[in-house]
Parts: C-alpha cells; sequence; structure tokens
C-alpha cells in the first residue's frame, strides 16, 4: 500500500460533529483526515524542534501545551482564569489582555454536565459546544446553565464541586468504560436545586442531551502514555480516537494536545 508522508508542528485536532465524531491533525497547509485512518498503520517522528504554538518562536521547552515560557508567563490564554474560571475579571474589563479578555471571556458560558467513565461539571464558552465535550471524551453532555460570562459560569462551578466532580479519570475514559446507571437529566435538576437563588436564574432549560461517538476499532483493556521526548518515535496500528488521544494497538496513547508545538513528521496508508 502507498506511503505518504507530512511534516509540520502539532496542534490539537479539529473536529467534527459526526457520527463518529471527524478528526482532522493539520500539519503545515495539508489536513490529514485521521479518522479515516482507525484501522491503518501510521508512525510519527518527533524531529526534536519544538515551536511555540502562540507565538512561533523556538523553544527547547513547552509549557502548558505548547507555549514558550515567554508566553506561559504572560498570555491571556495561560491566566489563572483559564483553569478557574470563579477568578474571571473580564466582566470587569481588567485581566492580562483585556481586548482578549472581552471577546474571549466576556461572553456566553455554559455550565455543563458531561458523563465519560463518571459524571463531571464543566465550563466553556458557548461558541465551543459540543467541541469541548468532544476533547475532553465525554459520550453525553447537557447544559446546566447558561451565563452571560465566565466570571459567572465559574462561580456556578464552584458551587457545584461539593456534589460533582469537575476531572476526567483520563485512563477509564480511553478504555470506555462508560458510567450507563447516571440519569442525567436528574442530576442535572438535583444539582439546578442545590444553587443560591443568585445563580438558579442562570439554569438552562435546554434539556437536550448530546450523545457523542467515537470512531473505533476497539478500546484498550490498558493504557500506557507514549512520551515523545523519551521515544520520538511511534508507530503501530491506530484503533482509536478519543478525547484527543490517539490510541494505538497494545494500549498505546498519545495526547495530541500535550505535544502542542512539536514538530513531527507522519507517515500514513494513502
Amino acid at each position: 500500500m502507498e506511503k505518504r508522508e507530512f511534516q509540520g508542528n502539532l496542534h490539537k485536532m479539529k473536529t467534527t460533529f459526526e457520527s463518529p465524531v471527524k478528526y482532522e491533525l493539520i500539519l503545515n497547509e495539508d489536513v490529514i483526515n485521521m479518522t479515516k485512518l482507525v484501522g491503518t498503520s501510521i508512525k510519527m517522528s518527533f524531529t526534536g524542534q519544538i515551536n511555540c504554538v502562540n507565538c512561533g518562536r523556538l523553544t527547547s521547552k513547552s509549557f502548558a501545551q505548547g507555549f514558550c515560557f515567554p508566553c506561559f508567563r504572560d498570555a491571556p490564554q495561560n491566566a489563572e482564569c483559564i483553569i478557574r474560571p470563579e477568578l474571571c475579571e473580564a466582566h470587569l474589563g481588567k485581566g492580562r489582555d483585556p481586548e482578549w479578555e472581552e471577546k474571549n471571556h466576556n461572553q456566553p458560558h455554559v455550565v455543563y454536565l458531561a458523563v465519560s467513565s463518571g459524571i463531571k461539571v464543566g465550563v466553556t464558552r458557548e461558541t465551543q459546544v459540543p467541541y469541548r465535550w468532544i476533547d475532553q471524551g465525554a459520550s453525553k453532555a447537557i447544559k446546566i446553565a447558561e451565563t452571560e460570562n465566565r466570571y459567572q459560569a465559574g462561580m456556578i462551578e464552584v458551587a457545584l464541586k461539593e456534589f460533582a466532580s469537575d476531572k476526567t479519570p483520563w485512563q477509564k475514559m480511553l478504555k470506555n468504560e462508560v458510567a450507563t446507571s447516571i440519569d442525567i437529566i436528574e442530576t442535572k435538576d438535583l444539582l439546578i436545586e442545590k444553587l443560591d437563588d443568585e445563580w438558579q436564574e442562570f439554569a438552562s432549560d435546554d434539556d437536550e442531551i448530546i450523545e457523542i461517538d467515537y470512531p473505533a476499532i476497539r478500546f484498550p483493556h490498558k493504557v500506557k502514555s507514549h512520551n515523545l521526548d523519551k521515544t520520538p518515535i511511534l508507530e503501530g496500528k491506530l484503533e482509536a480516537i478519543k478525547g484527543q488521544y490517539l490510541i494505538f494497538e497494545g494500549g498505546i496513547v498519545i495526547n495530541i494536545r500535550k505535544y502542542g508545538g512539536y514538530f513531527v513528521s507522519l507517515e500514513v496508508e494513502a
């Protein structure tokens, strides 16, 4: 079978909400449909070069999934409110870059419930639905609240953390150990009841359950992360894609987002 080779810096895979999810890896000018490659053998080789995903400069070490240290320290994409949205000050006209904050954080946000191995609560910008859920490997998700900005969504998430986790156990997610006994609408209603009155006004009446199907010929029983820094070549049969992970035969997995900015060569079956 003919082989094709592509080169470029890794970035988070682009996703399209289809059944199954369509994953595309963009390397320079080339767009590679990874969903179509499930079931085939691929080879990824890290060249040793890393470019910051924000400014493009060469960096010897990657921080926070692809940033050089100055961008990790100063860029608004790495502000504390990315991880802790309750600290966001975009609605006050503040932040590392107020203009960026206005465009990205002082915008409608969603608080959601997602089910993978268990149930978790999370926050995302409204325009990132359902892509955020796909990136997390959720099997299904539903909106709990719809807010005017990131701060409000963060405060609701904090209030709900006492009753629902905000973490996804990635190993169970990749093994497709989905919690099937959870009634997501009932859970949503129970959580809304836990909110104070000032936050209940943002409760969403949208009860649509978004179900997500991932491309796979099988999911592994055990998983082992591949480290491109230690072993720069990854080769094998691609058996599934879930979240931002490529899953290979033998349960070898790689988080593409973790290696943002790494310059790689990708050899695939045409």
